[in-house]
């Protein structure tokens, strides 16, 4: 499956592989990052390409970081001491990668990544959604080959590519130096996660609980601010103080009794894979 996700399969076969050699005789348990996603509707994990095609190829939308959107979005009913299974979830994992999910009574009903890690949200080198006509065009205009066209999409996009870096503390320090390319793109960036957060909350039918993780998503007020800015006639709105109280662990940024309440989680993939790994070799 490397061709899926180049950027993260090779590196973890090699893992496999020197675990193998270094720990012969102990159980290995491989936790796909797609696990979570398998069971997407039908209507969102379809592509509307040729259905033999697709079937043959294995053509359909995996959806990637789903250990956080689980980890996450459980962590959220217990800080919230509610119900999974009556909560109604938008969660945003934002680091260099990012993706959002939709997530309904404990199962996600969409999510932003697609065959591949590349669809959905501005990230750090990768763009997300674009029209595939531009694929044609730099073929034809620009002699790309494949291989031109996957380092451009998943090495030289997203925040890179629109200012020349993809940490997100350079791109802020960028921006109050007077940088325009770095504020077009937070201004790219912000303005995706706002067309995610208006597709979910209506595929969801209203949102409960607005759940932002991952390197930018915890660390980053002003994105927060900025991603839910003018919303309160939806009952969403963040609370300054709360948003930009310095405190580690998970909290809420939304004003008391708010209509729907606004989260920072830290994620804990490892502790999920960890979790999962032992259930797994325990059943069997």
């Amino acid at each position: 499956f490397a061709e899926l996700a180049p950027l993260h399969n090779p590196a973890n076969v090699t893992g496999i592989e020197n675990a193998r050699r270094l720990l012969p005789g102990v159980p290995q348990v491989a936790v796909f990052d797609t696990a979570f996603f398998h069971g997407l509707p039908d209507a969102a994990k379809t592509y509307a390409i040729d259905a033999k095609i697709a079937a043959e190829y294995g053509i359909r939308r995996y959806g990637f970081h789903g250990i956080s959107h689980e980890y996450v979005s459980g962590r959220v009913a217990e800080v919230l001491d509610r119900d999974p299974a009556r909560l109604r979830q938008i969660v945003f994992h934002l680091g260099n990668g990012a993706s959002a999910s939709a997530v309904r009574g404990g199962s996600p009903i969409d999510t932003s990544m697609g065959l591949t890690p590349l669809e959905g949200l501005v990230m750090g080198t990768r763009g997300g959604d674009l029209d595939p006509g531009i694929l044609g065009h730099l073929a034809r205009a620009a002699g790309f080959d494949v291989d031109r066209i996957d380092k451009l999409l998943n090495r030289e996009a997203g925040l890179k590519g629109m200012a020349g870096v993809n940490d997100f503390r350079e791109l802020r320090r960028l921006i109050d130096e007077g940088d325009a390319a770095a504020k077009l793109a937070y201004d790219v960036y912000v303005h995706r996660l706002r067309r995610y957060l208006g597709s979910y909350l209506i595929a969801l039918g209203g949102v409960d609980a607005i759940t932002f993780t991952a390197g930018v998503g915890e660390n980053s007020a002003d994105v927060r601010a900025d991603a839910l800015a003018g919303l309160e006639n939806f009952g969403i709105a963040v609370d300054p103080a709360r948003n930009t109280a310095k405190d580690r662990g998970a909290k809420v940024i939304s004003p008391p009794a708010a209509p729907v309440t606004v989260l920072v989680v830290p994620t804990n993939e490892e502790l999920a894979i960890a979790r999962a790994a032992d259930r797994l070799v325990a059943a069997g």
